[in-house]
């Protein structure tokens, strides 16, 4: 990943450059990913079942 692709991820994140100097790139990145699956819907979701027999 770029800077300025990284940057952009921040401003699409809505972050400020104070709360920069509190996260890790790794978290930034993390929490990137998560908002881009907000959206999916999923066929079929675990249950408790599926869980234990994991």
């Amino acid at each position: 990943m770029t800077t300025p692709l990284f940057l952009l991820r921040c401003k699409q994140l809505g972050l400020s450059m104070t709360e920069l100097d509190l996260l890790t790139i790794g978290l930034i990145n993390d929490m990137f990913t998560e908002r881009e699956n907000d959206d999916i819907s999923y066929d079929y979701r675990a249950t408790q079942d599926d869980m234990n027999t994991f």
